[in-house]
């Protein structure tokens, strides 16, 4: 994960997931410039339209929460936060 967080290109992880970083990062980063070329770019490496569309609700699902919790002034979790609720409820099941 901190490989991935770090710099995705070079992570250990497959070139589809690449794909749909870069997919992503283009969504979050200047999503008035997400193009035909960076869906296709995506799907050509395997994503279905489905796994785009939930990649792009999640991006644009954290962005809203992050903009408003930061616009309202609210504090952010406690550092830890995280890790103690994996450790107490596990990955949720989620998968690639």
């Amino acid at each position: 994960m901190k490989a991935v967080c770090a710099d995705f290109e070079s992570a250990p992880i497959s070139e589809k997931e690449k794909a749909l970083l870069r997919y992503v990062a283009v969504v979050n980063d200047s999503p008035a410039k997400t193009s035909a070329e960076d869906v296709a770019a995506a799907k050509a490496a395997g994503w279905s339209d489905h796994a785009l569309f939930d990649a792009l609700t999640v991006c644009a699902i954290f962005n809203f929460f992050n903009r408003w919790l930061d616009g309202a002034g609210l504090p952010d979790v406690p550092a830890g936060f995280y890790d103690d609720r994996l450790a107490e409820h596990g990955d949720m099941g989620y998968q690639m």
